[in-house]
């Protein structure tokens, strides 16, 4: 038999007094988290569920409202899991483990890491864990679905390359440009992933007014048509598999990250030269982005009319504070690179920092030499069209479901 000494029962008896007053004075929203507030055909959403979901996007500074997207993701995904269990495709331990430390890795951390800060953020690991498993599951259904009906073969490579060369697609395109120093690396990758997520021009927007570092950032990220050969190699591939409305995944640039938004493509209109090497120059100023650094670097773009004048500025610094050459487009780095499309001879950007944020990068182009033909990789063009259908063929299966389903909010 279990007993009690006197002090003990004292205790037992003060915290069971104060529990039940505490749990008189609760809310009645509040004793009932674990209630079902939406029934989605047979699955339920509880409040607890969508407290958590919005506490993890705003962990993840993700664009909208947190509550309105919490509401609208763990809707979808009843319907994806509905879906997915209906041909009893579920992840496997070992594809939730990998599935977890992928993301994780994104914002540089081990899963560990990564769920001990949701934990310090109020988030739960089960929360990560379904929407991991949701994430994994309709991506396994979707391929198991659609995948046989989209081939991809050497024509529709041929007609997303423009035939012969990117040298006549032009592209308009919007951007976002994350700052993310080692400091902020993590939440600047959870917060691009969730950006990379949008499908509005509008939503891509009022983020890129809210989180993007470079001047087009009161433009709403929105670029002016460009030739798509301005652009780094690298990126031909992966502009050219977007459908309009469709965000790149984020892309590591020095410092940050990039993402861009496909609002238009132009086939054969323009002939535009493609190039066989850029010729920049990069003026570096102590200070970053703070106000001294900007307004010295206004004064640089005052006194100078081309790249050579930047000699003059630079005449009894030391050596490195002056950087010029002529790459070819794959050399050169990529923030750089994406600087660079956007200007024409002589003109100048100061979007970007090195050092951690703490130099500012005073960047002018000198020039462009044409070539006539450029190698694309065909292959991860072939992977961008195909994927692009597999979107496609996703969110009309999503809107089917929605429209199918027997949606009920208490």
């Amino acid at each position: 038999m279990i007993t009690f000494s006197p002090l003990k029962t004292l205790t037992f008896a003060l915290v069971a007094q104060a529990a039940l007053a505490f749990t008189s004075a609760v809310p009645a929203y509040a004793q009932n988290l674990f209630a079902p507030v939406i029934k989605v055909n047979d699955k339920v959403i509880t409040e607890y569920e969508l407290g958590q979901r919005a506490r993890m996007l705003q962990l993840f500074r993700s664009p909208g409202d947190p509550a309105t997207e919490a509401r609208k993701q763990l809707i979808e995904e009843r319907l994806k899991l509905d879906a997915a269990e209906s041909l009893g495709l579920s992840p496997t331990p070992e594809e939730l483990a990998e599935g977890m430390a992928e993301f994780a890795g994104r914002a540089n951390m081990d899963t560990e890491q990564f769920l001990r800060a949701l934990e310090g953020g109020g988030v739960d690991e089960a929360t990560f864990r379904d929407f991991i498993i949701t994430g994994i599951a309709w991506r396994t259904l979707v391929r198991a679905k659609f995948g046989p009906r989209v081939e991809v073969d050497d024509n529709d490579i041929d007609r997303a390359l423009s035939a012969t060369s990117v040298g006549n697609v032009r592209v308009l395109l919007s951007e976002i440009i994350l700052p993310a120093p080692p400091p902020q690396a993590a939440q600047a990758q959870a917060r691009a992933q969730q950006i990379s997520q949008i499908t509005t021009e509008s939503a891509f927007a009022s983020a890129a007014r809210q989180y993007s570092a470079t001047a087009s950032r009161n433009r709403g990220g929105r670029l002016d048509w460009m030739p798509l050969s301005n652009l780094p190699p690298a990126l031909h591939g992966i502009i050219l598999g977007l459908a309009p409305g469709q965000v790149t995944d984020p892309i590591p640039i020095d410092g940050g990250i990039a993402l861009f938004q496909m609002r238009g493509i132009e086939e054969g209109k323009v002939i535009a030269p493609e190039y066989s090497a850029i010729e920049y120059a990069a003026y570096y100023i102590a200070g970053g982005r703070t106000p001294e650094a900007l307004a010295n670097a206004k004064k640089v773009k005052n006194r100078i009319d081309t790249c050579d004048d930047l000699y003059g500025i630079a005449k009894g610094q030391p050596v490195e504070v002056l950087e010029r050459g002529s790459k070819a487009p794959a050399d050169i780095p990529t923030d750089i690179a994406i600087e660079l499309a956007k200007l024409d001879k002589h003109e100048v950007s100061t979007a970007l920092t090195r050092s951690n944020g703490q130099t500012l990068v005073f960047l002018m182009l000198c020039g462009r030499t044409t070539k006539i033909a450029e190698e694309v990789d065909r292959g991860q063009v072939g992977i961008s069209v195909q994927n692009r259908r597999l979107s496609s063929f996703a969110d009309g299966y999503l809107a089917q479901l929605r429209d199918e389903a027997r949606i009920i909010e208490y």
